[in-house]
């Protein structure tokens, strides 16, 4: 009898957050000097690092185009828009990146670290999880920060 399955499950459970992963996180939400970070889990590390952060002036369509097609991904993203009164605001954006063509491993360990990290990133407004584009284009973003 093996008993495999019980080692791995445990090696799975929640991810730490790396000091620099928090900070990042900081910067985008304080200071605005990123307009998205992208985060992934380095199992070596048992943590969550900082993959790329993209600059203010970067577009949604960067953002997207910078998430790996077949891996999954943690990222946060700042939406900035102006409401129906003409004020300028901004969200920010959890998104839960697990493509359906990525790993069940990745999805597994994503999927029990996820919590974990959202709770440590104090100043999001929104979650989103997505196993496909559509389910995260900008129009689902401009629906749900208005």
């Amino acid at each position: 009898m093996s008993f495999r399955w019980l080692s791995r499950g445990n090696a799975t459970s929640g991810m730490g957050i790396s000091d620099h992963s928090k900070s990042t996180f900081m910067d985008l939400k304080r200071k605005r000097v990123h307009r998205y970070v992208i985060f992934q889990i380095d199992e070596k590390k048992k943590e969550v690092v900082v993959e790329k952060t993209g600059g203010p002036a970067e577009s949604y369509e960067d953002f997207t185009a910078a998430l790996p097609q077949n891996d999954c991904r943690y990222a946060v993203y700042d939406y900035d828009f102006v409401t129906s009164d003409n004020c300028q605001k901004s969200k920010i954006f959890f998104i839960a990146w697990s493509p359906s063509t990525s790993r069940i491993r990745a999805k597994m360990l994503y999927a029990t670290s996820r919590e974990r990290f959202r709770r440590d990133l104090d100043g999001i407004h929104y979650e989103i999880q997505a196993t496909d584009p559509t389910e995260m284009d900008l129009e689902v973003i401009k629906e749900r920060a208005n």
